[in-house]
């Protein structure tokens, strides 16, 4: 293994500290507000080029963070005692024009790609080409046994392409509407999103799927969808592709969909309302059909998750988790000072920063029953890839994985907010554990302030969600209401100028971190089994291996 020294004076004497009290702490170790920034400073410096994914900067930096596990006592967790575990990665890029045709009663008509609809593959084909699909109007594409809602109604999608909604099917309902609520109202769910109706639609069999995009339900323009379009599509390398990934997927423009509804005599208005029912039934478009045929380029490239562990003294083969993805966006287009380096300071290298704090209170205090794992996460950006890729290859088992404590993004500053943000409150029982420590200091749980967006199914711990691992995923510093939270949204997020400076202070994400802390050593010290609340979709999953668990 490759060591790279910290050249941060301060990070390096901080380092010794650890390693020198190592064993010699209480459990009620002090997260370093000091410690945190460092590790900030350290991991969102440009010499490692803003942390993309198969760069010379991802070389960098998951040695670092190995040395860093390795420094402060940790052991490894990966594949044949290493500190990284392996994470190939399939990327697939445009290469030529697409020809996209609609032929229906009215005439064939040619669409523009990137204007009307963008299609692209997750396949690792140099070739797509679905000549003649016939076309479904699917809803919103969900099949939710759990809500005893079926937007298929064992209609045979094998071979054709689906046209569904953005969103979830409660999202535009009235109050005292059947579906109000059903799927928890404002807030989008797993069901809502792009990524899980690509994949339903794969399971299904289908030819191809393309979301209809209306803004306010996507939640962004379609010029976000366009700006993003050519950029290089990544997924993990699967045994089957063919079967996890539909031939095409994408985007098409509302008022282009609606146009190819009207040319089979239907009404998108009308459909749209009866989607929103649970007695929906997908509709073929009458003499309409489909032709797609693109090009692109195909290669793979390895990227690595960072993985270590301290065992437990009584119930080693039980874990509790924490992780954070290590990655940002590598080089990409620069701002208007010419800056090309997308450094990904708060999002994530803060993240990190809180893991490797709590790896360091742990490994200095006396062991716990069960043992603790630490994860630095690869390509959350591309895709939460490195997590996925875990959650099929797990290094430890996710039916004894207790829990999965994820750290996306702490802002900094002084001052500590009363509330704590818990991003998908209520989902499962580990807001009660979080709960209980915040209290003894005074703050309280709320939930996202905007559930719209998503955000519990866009970071690492979904993954072993869907496999049932409950998750808590806390937003440290992302009240809504406060000045820092919207300046950081709306000037540096997904930027260059998302940097570390030298006004920075974590003494308030330092208490976040704490809580995270002490909440993880509690369960760690326990023989609970937290599970997820009723009626959530990951509850089935769970319960599969209930026997595994006593």
């Amino acid at each position: 293994m490759i060591r790279f020294a910290p050249p941060l004076a301060a990070l390096a004497t901080l380092a010794l500290g650890a390693c020198a009290t190592v064993g010699g702490a209480s459990e009620n170790g002090e997260v370093s507000a000091e410690r945190l920034n460092a590790y900030v400073r350290e991991l969102a410096d440009d010499r490692y080029g803003g942390r993309g994914p198969g760069t010379p900067g991802e070389e960098l930096t998951v040695q670092w963070i190995a040395d860093q596990f390795e420094t402060l006592g940790l052991e490894p967790a990966g594949p044949g005692g290493a500190f990284l575990q392996d994470v190939p990665i399939s990327r697939t890029r445009q290469d030529g024009p697409a020809t996209i045709t609609v032929a229906s009663p009215a005439g064939e008509r040619t669409l523009e790609r990137g204007t009307q609809v963008l299609v692209s593959s997750d396949r690792p084909r140099t070739r797509i080409t679905v000549a003649d699909a016939p076309v479904i109007f699917a809803g919103y594409g969900v099949t939710a046994p759990e809500k005893n809602w079926d937007d298929f109604k064992g209609v045979d999608v094998a071979g054709k392409i689906l046209l569904v909604l953005v969103n979830d099917p409660d999202f535009e309902v009235p109050a005292g509407h059947p579906t109000a609520n059903l799927f928890e109202g404002q807030a989008m769910t797993y069901y809502g999103r792009w990524v899980y109706k690509f994949q339903e639609a794969a399971r299904l069999g289908a030819a191809g799927v393309l979301v209809i995009h209306e803004t306010e339900a996507a939640g962004y323009p379609w010029s976000v969808l366009e700006n993003s379009s050519t950029a290089p599509k990544l997924d993990i390398v699967r045994a089957d592709p063919d079967a996890e990934r539909v031939p095409a997927q994408g985007w098409i423009q509302r008022d282009v969909a609606a146009r190819m509804l009207a040319d089979a005599g239907l009404d998108y208005a009308a459909l749209k309302t009866r989607s929103q029912n649970a007695d929906f039934q997908p509709v073929e478009l009458e003499g309409v059909t489909m032709s797609l045929d693109f090009g692109q380029s195909v290669d793979r490239f390895m990227s690595r998750n960072v993985v270590a562990r301290l065992p437990g003294t009584t119930h080693p083969d039980e874990h509790v988790m924490f992780g954070a993805h290590w990655d940002a966006y590598g080089r990409a287009a620069p701002d208007d000072t010419g800056d090309d380096i997308y450094n990904g300071a708060v999002d994530n290298a803060t993240g990190v920063a809180g893991v490797l704090e709590m790896a360091r209170l742990f490994a200095e205090a006396p062991r716990t029953d069960r043992s603790t794992i630490f994860v630095a996460w690869a390509a959350e950006e591309a895709g939460l890839l490195g997590a996925y890729h875990y959650a099929a290859n797990p290094l430890v088992p996710l039916e004894t994985t207790v829990a999965n404590f994820n750290l996306d993004s702490l802002l900094p500053g002084e001052t500590v907010e009363p509330e704590v943000v818990v991003i998908g409150y209520g989902k499962n029982q580990l807001d009660d554990w979080l709960a209980e420590q915040a209290a003894e200091v005074g703050r309280r749980l709320i939930p996202d302030p905007a559930p719209q967006a998503g955000a519990f199914y866009r970071s690492d711990h979904f993954p072993l969600a869907l496999k049932g691992v409950p998750a808590l995923f806390p937003a440290a510093g992302f009240t809504g209401a406060s000045a820092a939270s919207r300046d950081y949204v709306d000037n540096r997020y997904h930027q260059p100028s998302d940097e570390w400076d030298a006004s920075w202070t974590m003494e308030a994400a330092a208490q976040d971190v704490q809580l995270m802390y002490k909440t993880g050593r509690a369960l760690a010290d326990s023989r609970a089994w937290p599970e997820w609340s009723e009626g959530s979709e990951f509850t089935a999953a769970r319960q599969a291996s209930a026997d595994q668990r006593d």
